[in-house]
C-alpha cells in the first residue's frame, strides 16, 4: 500500500491525478489528509479516486496512523507545504498525517509546493535539508507561474513526475539491505605549513550522491569525508579526513568489513615532504617545495581485497584517451570498475553540478549521459547493486552498453 499524504494547498488538485495514476498502476492507496486540505479538495473525491476512505483527523478511530503507518510501502506526501515540512522537520504530530509520518519508518518521496519565496527562504531550506538527511526524496518543486501569480520555482512536480519518482522508488527500496558499503568522497588537502596546504578542485558533491544512494536503498553506508567536501543527505556513518594519509588509514581499516568499496575522493598524487610546524611567513624570497609520492589507496585495497568484495574505483581524466587511461588502471589494481570522467569540460566534473561518466569494467563500457550528479550516482548504485560478483581477472573487451 501507498500513502499518499495531502497538505492544504492550491497544487492539492494535482493529487487527484496522482492517486489515480497509482490506482491504475495496480497499487492499493491510502489517502491522508491535513484538516486545511479538505478545504481545497474534499474526503469524498479522494475516496472516489482511491477506492477506499480517506484518513482524516475526524475518523472515528483513534489510532489510524499506526495501522496506516505500519502497513504502507511508501509515504508521498504532496503537495508538501511549507507548515507541513517545517512541522515534519521538528516532529510535530499535531494532525493525523504528522502521526501517521512521524510513526512511518520506510521511504518517504515528498513533492514540495508553495510561493517562490518561501522556498527560498533561509527556514524553509534549513528545513529541507533536515529531511534530506532523513533520507527524504524531494521531487521539485518546479519552475512557473505560481497560484499567486508570481514566477518562480515553487510549482509541485507534475502528477506523472511523482508517480514515476515512487516507482522508482520501491524499485530499489531495500535494495542493499544488509550490504556494507564504504565510500570516499571529496578531495584531501597535504600541509604545506600551519596554514596553507596543497589540494584540488573536488567538492564530493558525487561521491557523497553516492552515499546517499546506496543508504536510501537500505545498505549500512560509512563515509570517508574528505575536508571542505559538501555533507550527506541521509543518515551515514561519516567520518572526516584530511590527507592522504588519513584518509589511507581509515579506509583499510574499514574496507576489511565492507562489502563495496566506492573510492570516488580525489586523493593528491603528492604531498611535501616536510611541512613547516608554523605559518611561513612572507618574507619575498622563493619557497622551493619538495613534493614525495603519496600511497596509491586503490592499488593497496585491489590487492588485499577479499572474497566477494567489489571494488569501484574513480579516474578524473583529461581529454581524449580518457577510457583506455581508466581502463589501464582497471586491469593494473585489480578493481571490479573504473568511473571515469572528462574533466577537459567546464559543463561536468569539478565544481558543477552535473557529470558525464563511463563505467568501465573488464567486459563493457557502460556510458551514462550528461545529467545531474545525483541521477550519476544512480546509475552507478544501479550498477553496483546487480554485479554480485566481482570480475577474476580483468580482460579487455569490447562490448558496449548504453544507458
Amino acid at each position: 500500500m501507498i500513502l499518499v499524504g495531502v497538505c492544504g494547498g492550491v497544487a492539492a488538485y494535482k493529487s487527484c491525478e496522482l492517486v489515480r495514476l497509482l490506482v491504475r498502476a495496480g497499487h492499493d492507496v491510502q489517502v491522508v489528509q491535513t484538516p486545511t486540505a479538505e478545504r481545497f479538495v474534499g474526503p469524498t473525491t479522494f475516496a472516489a479516486v482511491s477506492r477506499r476512505p480517506v484518513l482524516t483527523d475526524s475518523a472515528e478511530d483513534l489510532f489510524p496512523h499506526l495501522e496506516a503507518s505500519r502497513d504502507a510501502e511508501l509515504l508521498c506526501l504532496a503537495p508538501l507545504t511549507a507548515t507541513t515540512l517545517a512541522r515534519l522537520a521538528h516532529g510535530e504530530a499535531s494532525n493525523v498525517l504528522l502521526a501517521t509520518a512521524l510513526a512511518y519508518r520506510g521511504p518517504v518521496v515528498a513533492a514540495p509546493a508553495m510561493n517562490p519565496r518561501m522556498w527560498a527562504a533561509d527556514a524553509t531550506r534549513a528545513n529541507t535539508d533536515t529531511l534530506r538527511r532523513r533520507g527524504v526524496q524531494l521531487v521539485g518543486p518546479a519552475a512557473g507561474d505560481t497560484a499567486e501569480g508570481e514566477l518562480g520555482v515553487g510549482r509541485m512536480a507534475e502528477p506523472e513526475e511523482i508517480a514515476g519518482a515512487i516507482e522508482r522508488r520501491l524499485a530499489v527500496a531495500g535494495q542493499l539491505a544488509g550490504r556494507r558499503v564504504l565510500v570516499t568522497a571529496g578531495g584531501t588537502r597535504e600541509p604545506l605549513d600551519a596554514v596553507r596546504y596543497i589540494g584540488n578542485r573536488s567538492s564530493g558533491r558525487m561521491g557523497v550522491a553516492v552515499a546517499d544512494e546506496a543508504a536510501r536503498r537500505g545498505a549500512d553506508v560509512t563515509l570517508l569525508l574528505c575536508a571542505g567536501a559538501v555533507a550527506p543527505e541521509t543518515h551515514v556513518n561519516m567520518i572526516a579526513v584530511e590527507t592522504a594519509e588519513q584518509l589511507r588509514a581509515a579506509t583499510v581499516a574499514h574496507a576489511a568489513t565492507s562489502d563495496v568499496v566506492v573510492m570516488a575522493a580525489a586523493v593528491a598524487d603528492y604531498r611535501p615532504s616536510a611541512a613547516e610546524a608554523g605559518k611561513r611567513t612572507k618574507d619575498g624570497a622563493a619557497w622551493s617545495i619538495e613534493l614525495e609520492p603519496t600511497a596509491d589507496i586503490l592499488a593497496e585495497l585491489g590487492a588485499a581485497r577479499r572474497d566477494g568484495q567489489l571494488l569501484i574505483g574513480f579516474a578524473a581524466e583529461h581529454g581524449e584517451g580518457a577510457v583506455d587511461r581508466a581502463r589501464a588502471k582497471l586491469e593494473r589494481k585489480y578493481v571490479d570498475a573504473i568511473v571515469v570522467n572528462d574533466i577537459s569540460r567546464s559543463d561536468i566534473g569539478f565544481d558543477v553540478d552535473d557529470n558525464e561518466i563511463v563505467i568501465v569494467t573488464s567486459k563493457q563500457e557502460i556510458p551514462i549521459s550528461r545529467r545531474p550528479k545525483r541521477a550519476c550516482a544512480e546509475a552507478i548504485v544501479d550498477w553496483l547493486a546487480t554485479a554480485r560478483e566481482p570480475s577474476a581477472a580483468p580482460v579487455r573487451t569490447t562490448q558496449k552498453t548504453a544507458i
